[in-house]
C-alpha cells in the first residue's frame, strides 16, 4: 500500500490504513458508536453558534474520496463558538461519507443506528497560526457531524450541493461554488453529543473535539442516488461509483462522551 493511495477498498481500506498511518491504531480515534446508556449528560456544557459569510464558500470538488466544499479560512470570516469550546474556530471546509445503499454510510453509530450519510464541517483554532499546527493540537480543530437520514421529502438544504454533482463527477474536478451558508444544513435542534476524537481519514490526527447533533436532517433516496453517482476514477477512466466511504466505528477506550441534553 502506497503511501498516498489509501481508500476504501479491501486493498486499501481502514482495517490497512495502521501500515502507513500508524495513528490509526491511535487511543482517541473516530468514528465510535454512542450508546445513551454510557453518555453523560454535562448540564455545564454551552449552546454552540456559528456566524458563517455566505461569501466564504469557494469551491466544490470530488477528490476521489468525498465531495467537499472548501471555503476561505485566511481570517476568522466564518466562525463556530460555544459549546464545549474555547474560543472561535474558522470554518475550513465540509464534506460527506456515504454508503451503497440507503440503508448505512455514517460514520458514528448511535445505540446500533446507522445513517445513510454524514455531513462533517471542520473548523480549526487560529490561535495555532495555521491549519498545519492546529492538526499538531489537542484543541486544534471542532467537527460538527450532522446525520443524514432518508425520508420522504428531498431537503431543499442539500439541494445546492446535489446540483454541482454533474460538474464534478470525476476525481480531481473541481467547480466555483460562491454564495453558501452552510448553516442552512443544521436541524431545528441544537442538541448534541461531544467527545475528543480524530480524523476519520489518514493520517487520523487526534485533535478533533467532535461535536455530533442529535437531530439528523432529512433526504431524499434519490438526493443520495446522486452523491452515489459521483465517480472515484479520473475523467478517461472507467466510471468506479464514489460509494461507502465511511470509516467503521473505533473503540473508545475509556474515554467519555458527554451530551448537552438529558
Amino acid at each position: 500500500m502506497a503511501q498516498s493511495v489509501w481508500g476504501y477498498d479491501s486493498d486499501n481500506g481502514p482495517e490497512r490504513w495502521h501500515e502507513n498511518y500508524p495513528l490509526a491504531k491511535g487511543d482517541k480515534q473516530s468514528p465510535i458508536e454512542i450508546n445513551s446508556k454510557d453518555v453523560r449528560h454535562d448540564s455545564s456544557l454551552a449552546a454552540w453558534h456559528t456566524s458563517y459569510d455566505p461569501g466564504s464558500a469557494k469551491t466544490i470538488l470530488n477528490n476521489g474520496r468525498t465531495c467537499r466544499v472548501v471555503f476561505d479560512d485566511t481570517f476568522d470570516r466564518s466562525v463556530l463558538r460555544g459549546g464545549p469550546l474555547t474560543g472561535a474556530y474558522r470554518l475550513r471546509q465540509l464534506h460527506l461519507h456515504w454508503g451503497s445503499s440507503d440503508d448505512h454510510g455514517s460514520e458514528h453509530v448511535i445505540d446500533g443506528v446507522k445513517y445513510a450519510a454524514e455531513l462533517h464541517m471542520v473548523h480549526w483554532n487560529p490561535k495555532h497560526g495555521n491549519f498545519a499546527r492546529a492538526l499538531k493540537q489537542p484543541d486544534g480543530v471542532a467537527v460538527v457531524g450532522i446525520f443524514l437520514k432518508v425520508g420522504k421529502t428531498p431537503k431543499p438544504e442539500m439541494k445546492r450541493i446535489l446540483e454541482e454533482i454533474d460538474n464534478i463527477k470525476t476525481k480531481g474536478k473541481e467547480a466555483p461554488f460562491h454564495h453558501f451558508d452552510p448553516s442552512i444544513l443544521f436541524p431545528k435542534s441544537r442538541d448534541y453529543w461531544t467527545y475528543h476524537g480524530s480524523f476519520t481519514t489518514p493520517p487520523c490526527e487526534e485533535c478533533i473535539t467532535w461535536i455530533l447533533l442529535r437531530e439528523p436532517i432529512e433526504v431524499s433516496s434519490d438526493q443520495m442516488a446522486k452523491l452515489r453517482s459521483l465517480s472515484k476514477n479520473g475523467e478517461n477512466e472507467p466510471l468506479n461509483p464514489l460509494v461507502d466511504n465511511w470509516r467503521p466505528p473505533q473503540p473508545v477506550k475509556g474515554r467519555i462522551v458527554r451530551a448537552s441534553f438529558k
